[in-house]
C-alpha cells in the first residue's frame, strides 16, 4: 500500500487504462526499462552522478554471456544441419550442389547473430547529437 491507500502496481505488468490516460506520449510509447534508463540520462543532465552499481554491471554482464552462448549454440546447429545436408547430397548422387542455398541463406543469419553480439550496444555521445540535429531539421 502507498501512501494513497492504494496498492502498488507491479512494474512488469502492464499499465491500465487509468495509468494510460495519466501518461504523457513518451511515457506510453517507452517500455518501462527505457524508461529507467531515460530517467538516469536525464538526471545526468542536471548534474546529478550516474547510478552505475555492480548490479548492472552483472546484468550487462549476463546479458553478453548468453547471448556468446546462444550464437554459439547457432553456430553449431548451423554447421550440424548443414554438414547433414552436404552427406544427403552426396549420397544421393552429387549432382548439382542443392545444399548452397540453406548454407547461404541461414548463414546470413549466423553474420547477422555474430554481428549482434559483437557489436557495440553503446552509441557516443557524438552520435546521439548527429542524431538529435537530424531530428531536429526534420521539424
Amino acid at each position: 500500500m502507498d501512501s494513497n491507500g492504494s496498492a502498488e502496481r507491479d512494474p512488469a505488468l502492464p499499465p491500465s487504462a487509468e495509468e494510460v490516460a495519466g501518461m504523457t506520449d513518451l511515457q506510453k510509447q517507452t517500455p518501462p526499462d527505457e524508461a529507467t534508463e531515460h530517467g538516469e540520462q536525464h538526471g545526468e543532465q542536471h548534474g546529478e552522478q550516474p547510478t552505475t552499481t555492480e548490479q548492472t554491471k552483472r546484468e550487462l554482464a549476463l546479458k553478453r554471456l548468453k547471448k556468446r552462448r546462444d550464437f554459439g549454440a547457432h553456430l553449431l546447429i548451423y554447421t550440424l544441419v548443414n554438414s547433414f545436408l552436404v552427406v544427403i547430397w552426396a549420397i544421393t548422387g552429387a549432382g548439382f550442389f542443392w545444399p548452397i542455398f540453406p548454407i547461404v541463406g541461414w548463414g546470413i543469419g549466423v553474420v547477422m547473430n555474430a554481428w549482434d553480439v559483437w557489436r557495440g550496444d553503446d552509441f557516443s555521445e557524438e552520435a546521439i547529437a548527429r542524431e538529435m540535429e537530424r531530428l531536429d531539421r526534420k521539424e
